[in-house]
């Protein structure tokens, strides 16, 4: 992009990644104005933001360790996602920021204790509690944000904002609270020109 610019002679003007991933919201949601709360998942990235105006945010949460998406990654998504309790993780100091780390631990801590006594293994029972795990934490942390800072719009954005677990909670937590709840279609979830 820097090369044809300079060989064009026209101006680049720099749009940062996440703020992509939020306006990819505006993209079909024509009612959709600031101030809002979206959270943006995906694999690099789990950040809460108050946008609170056009070009104006606030991050109040962020991962620690490993993002939501890069969590997904690493386990399928299938299965009964009450079989097994995984922990859901606070990070001490900050009542937003997310850590994933623990939780993936905690998964490959079952699996080979599993493995050691002997007790088969229902992988997309794990997989699915997990994914339950991430998704208690994601809603958690964004319907308290909601509540602290009193508005009455949320949206989500980012590649695991396509994931329809993520988003059946969401709707449901969102209906519940009387919010209004925004998303982008999968096809703008991904990275994509038409964010930027």
């Amino acid at each position: 992009a820097k090369a044809i610019a300079f060989a064009a002679d026209k101006p680049l003007v720099g749009v940062h990644h996440i703020e992509g991933h939020i306006s990819a919201n505006f993209i079909e949601n024509k009612d959709l104005e600031p101030p809002f709360i979206c959270l943006v998942v995906s694999g690099g990235h789990s950040h809460l933001v108050v946008v609170k105006d056009y070009g104006e945010y606030e991050i109040i949460g962020r991962t620690r360790d490993d993002a939501a998406g890069e969590a997904f990654d690493k386990v399928s998504k299938e299965g009964n996602p009450d079989a097994i309790v995984f922990p859901r993780a606070k990070v001490d100091g900050s009542t937003y920021d997310f850590s994933f780390s623990g939780l993936k631990s905690a998964v490959l801590n079952y699996l080979n204790s599993c493995e050691m006594k002997g007790i088969a293994v229902n992988q997309a029972d794990v997989a699915a509690s997990f994914q339950k795990a991430v998704i208690d934490v994601l809603v958690g942390h964004s319907m308290e944000a909601v509540s602290q800072y009193h508005l009455n719009k949320f949206a989500i954005a980012g590649g695991v904002a396509s994931n329809t677990s993520l988003r059946a909670a969401f709707e449901k937590a969102c209906r519940d609270k009387g919010l209004e709840f925004y998303h982008p279609s999968p096809v703008y979830c991904t990275d994509n020109a038409a964010m930027i």
